[in-house]
């Protein structure tokens, strides 16, 4: 099936992505969506650049949209409906886990544009997802947390089985509440690893984000 897969540079999407493509979907482009300045992703605080050259590594086209805050659904629709008109894609991939709300969403938009929802991760055991995604080869760090969740010196921290063990039971493995967000740099959906470094930290409503610089 003809497909495009929703990017956030973090490793559900990442990771959804990949299994869509080993499930034998023709993944046609990575949408990544930006806010309306069009230098941080919509989600994660990430710059686009970032994003760009990470998203690139993968091969696959990527396409980054400014989304308003006023108006989403309709704009998300109107970019669907061009790809059905333009490449004919019968599908799209989403990285949610089991935020039931989302799922709610995604059936309403994708029932009204005539696709399929494609969701490799729904219902899954977030632990268990965690440490396949590990065991995968994925490398991935923490890009931004909730503050009340965790603190700054979390930033930066590599997602491995230490840090699972560490985050304590009240924290979701995969930060499925956005408890954290992840920058993946490495994995079998890359042709290389992405060559970055980090900058700084920034405390912003709530959250701590850490810059991540492409080299």
């Amino acid at each position: 099936m003809k497909v495009i897969s929703l990017w956030s540079a973090g490793k559900d999407s990442c990771f959804a992505c990949y299994k869509a493509i080993g499930s034998g979907h023709d993944v046609l482009a990575l949408i990544n969506f930006t806010q309306t300045n069009g230098r941080e992703s919509l989600s994660h605080g990430l710059s686009s650049d970032a994003i760009l050259k990470q998203a690139k590594l993968t091969g696959i086209p990527v396409v980054q949209k400014a989304m308003p805050k006023e108006g989403y659904r309709d704009e998300f629709k109107r970019l669907i409906s061009e790809w059905k008109d333009k490449k004919g894609i019968q599908g799209i991939v989403f990285g949610d886990i089991y935020l039931q709300e989302h799922k709610d969403w995604i059936d309403g938009v994708c029932r009204e544009l005539n696709v399929e929802a494609i969701m490799p991760l729904w219902g899954r055991d977030t632990r268990e997802l965690a440490a396949e995604i590990i065991d995968s080869g994925f490398k991935t760090i923490v890009v931004s947390t909730r503050a009340e969740f965790l603190g700054e010196e979390w930033l930066g921290c590599k997602i491995d089985k230490r840090f699972i063990e560490e985050i304590g039971p009240e924290i979701d493995p995969c930060g499925e509440k956005g408890e954290f967000h992840t920058f993946v740099y490495s994995g079998p959906i890359f042709k290389e690893p992405v060559k970055f470094r980090t900058g700084g930290k920034i405390l912003k409503d709530n959250h701590w984000f850490l810059e991540i610089i492409p080299d």
